[in-house]
């Protein structure tokens, strides 16, 4: 039976989550030790050519929604599985866990934002470069530049202005980069990347439907109208796969709407404030960093405030229960002193530290419930 969509979902790091994806992908195109988790060999055998579409915010629990308004996309649904996401399910832990082939603990991406240890500075990770070295902040090496030290032709497909970031180095590198600007941009890198005949990967990474359920909400216009978008791109994709070739569409997290009356506000409200150095994290995963011998009394606090609505607890309890997978002791400190994770229709706000659009946002992800979790995986083979 399918969890209910505010149920919780535990990451299935090792056997379904995201981080098997590309490694299990390596397996079908012959890469030495790479372990095919997801069983993708037997399904594939015989393809040389892999492209892998990561729609950034289309969880599993969103399909239905999107189906009526994607033609294409409803044709393969019956080829979907599902994967779990990583916790947090957000996308600076979702693509580097994909780009990694690890899980959050690993590659030390824990959040959205998160504090550099040692400092007063909270790192956001959308928005970062060379400070800290990416290569030193993500020591995990990626699955593309495995794919390439085994002969495969490997390209990653994005945006321009994420060219050259810390996130994009983090997550992809190793593999060629290929501004898309736009749809048609995208669908022609992908293809392009696909066209040698070569032993090829080929990451694209499309951010609009996301970007869509933030702003306006999932299931409103506007994100019906990105669903539309991602479908021509999905049609112009199946329709030039090359032959031996595979497409592989997934999602980094899934998103729901957060009302109003479900939004706490550490900034307006003193006893959430109390005891606290830094906030990090994000609406649905707050990270809080306090003051020296005050978390016990900071989780007390939170504890009574916000009830049912959120699990708080201090760092070692969250880490002990595996939700990030094994984290090093070099990556525990981007973790708070206590750990804040939202359950339902929750979020807590942070509005004198977060640029004003966070708490403007209607649609959230990063806790572990399964209309986050939960993201899709499906198969296509040329024809």
């Amino acid at each position: 039976m399918s969890p209910g969509p505010l149920d919780i979902v535990r990451p299935a790091y090792g056997r379904a989550s995201l981080t098997e994806l590309l490694p299990s992908a390596l397996a079908v195109l012959g890469v030495p030790a790479a372990p095919d988790a997801l069983g993708l060999t037997a399904r594939l055998d015989g393809v040389r050519r892999i492209a892998v579409l990561v729609v950034d915010g289309l969880g599993s629990y969103q399909i239905p929604l999107a189906t009526p308004h994607a033609p294409t996309l409803a044709d393969v649904t019956p080829v979907i599985t599902d994967l779990t996401s990583v916790f947090p399910s957000t996308t600076p832990a979702g693509l580097t866990s994909i780009g990694a082939g690890a899980a959050p603990g690993a590659h030390g991406l824990l959040a959205f934002t998160v504090n550099v240890p040692g400092t007063d500075r909270v790192l956001n990770h959308t928005q970062w470069w060379d400070d800290p070295d990416p290569e030193v902040w993500q020591p995990v090496p990626s699955r593309l530049a495995v794919a390439r030290a085994a002969g495969v032709a490997v390209t990653m497909v994005s945006r321009p202005e994420y060219a050259g970031t810390g996130l994009t180095l983090a997550a992809w590198r190793g593999g060629d980069y290929r501004a898309a600007p736009d749809v048609d941009a995208l669908v022609a890198g992908m293809l392009d990347g696909l066209a040698d005949g070569r032993r090829a990967l080929v990451v694209g990474y499309h951010p609009t439907v996301d970007m869509a359920g933030h702003r306006f909400g999932v299931d409103s216009p506007e994100w019906r109208a990105a669903i539309s978008e991602f479908d021509g791109l999905l049609a112009r994709l199946v329709e030039g796969l090359p032959a031996d070739t595979a497409l592989l569409v997934t999602a980094d997290h899934g998103q729901l709407d957060v009302p109003g009356e479900g939004r706490y506000d550490v900034d307006a409200d003193p006893r959430l404030s109390a005891g606290l150095r830094l906030v990090a994290g994000e609406p649905r995963v707050r990270y809080l960093h306090t003051l020296r011998g005050a978390r016990d009394d900071v989780v007390a606090a939170w504890r009574e405030v916000l009830g049912g609505d959120a699990w708080v607890a201090p760092r070692e309890e969250v880490v002990e229960a595996g939700w990030f997978g094994p984290v090093p002791e070099a990556h525990l400190g981007r973790i708070g002193d206590v750990v804040v994770i939202s359950h339902g229709l929750s979020a807590v706000l942070a509005t004198a530290r977060e640029p004003e659009t966070v708490a403007k946002l209607v649609a959230y992800h990063g806790s572990y419930t399964a209309t986050e979790m939960m993201v899709p995986l499906i198969v296509v083979r040329a024809v």
